[in-house]
């Protein structure tokens, strides 16, 4: 097996029956362990490759058929065209967030606004924020030493700027500051969900990140428009990422806080996933 259509026919073998998604999972490792693309590979199926090579296909396989994230092997997440680095200390970043970013990108452009991120993980909505925004002040806190850790040296990698600071959001009367702009995607998996949740997040992702209880499901969100009525500055915004059976519950909660302008916004596979609620004057 040292070719790499000899290694695309065992990883295959190995891992058909326990991913539904392995094509996919092979050329994402084809680039990262080859610098390869797909059409190198239909150009040279047969490309020879180095011993060094093959020993990290074979230790990729085994990491995979233990459910774990290939992300994590690899320690890399691309997201809205930027590379972050992520470990089990850190949620993965996922698609459904860069249309979150990418909403408030698409509303702010050449504005100098103040920006907190509430619950950061890796620094993806704050660093990529900072990066398309250019005249923003970007701030950013989560609960998490090591996640924060990583956050910052995502930030430093690109070359941006972002105040971290280490929060539980939950434990706090007051921000501190005035904000244009308060964004989150806090955990919002209840427990009730788990079932539906893949293996491979359910077991190796953290899940202080990612769920929340069944009888108040809405803990973080509550208590960051609770922050926000100090904290956001009048026609300011709060962009959420919420969950997809709780947009009702949600523009309750809206509601009860005084906020009459808000929108919810469907993601690309057309489920409720996104909330922006302005701060009336």
């Amino acid at each position: 097996m040292n070719n790499l259509n000899a290694i695309k026919h065992y990883f295959y073998h190995e891992l058909i029956c326990l991913n539904d998604e392995v094509e996919p999972l092979f050329y994402y490792a084809l680039e990262s362990i080859n610098n390869l693309k797909r059409s190198d590979f239909i150009i040279n199926p047969n490309k020879i490759v180095s011993t060094d090579d093959l020993n990290n296909w074979l230790q990729l396989i085994k990491h995979l058929k233990q459910n774990k994230p290939i992300q994590y092997f690899f320690g890399k997440q691309s997201f809205y065209g930027l590379e972050f680095k992520v470990n089990k200390h850190t949620l993965i970043p996922r698609s459904e967030t860069e249309e979150l970013v990418e909403w408030i990108i698409s509303n702010h452009q050449n504005k100098k606004i103040k920006i907190l991120d509430i619950g950061t993980g890796t620094g993806c909505i704050a660093i990529t924020l900072a990066k398309n925004l250019p005249l923003a002040t970007v701030s950013a806190i989560d609960i998490s030493d090591e996640a924060l850790s990583v956050a910052k040296e995502n930030a430093l990698s690109h070359q941006v700027e972002v105040d971290f600071l280490n929060i539980n959001v939950l434990e706090i009367s007051e921000l501190n500051q005035v904000y244009d702009i308060v964004v989150s995607n806090p955990p919002y998996v209840r427990d009730l969900e788990k079932i539906e949740i893949m293996p491979n997040v359910l077991d190796f992702e953290p899940h202080q990140a990612l769920f929340v209880s069944n009888e108040d499901p809405l803990i973080f969100y509550r208590k960051i428009l609770e922050l926000a009525k100090n904290s956001l500055k009048d026609n300011g915004n709060i962009y959420f990422e919420i969950n997809q059976y709780l947009s009702d519950e949600m523009k309750d909660l809206f509601e009860s806080f005084a906020y009459k302008n808000y929108s919810l916004k469907k993601d690309l596979k057309g489920n409720f996933r996104m909330m922006k609620g302005t701060k009336a004057s």
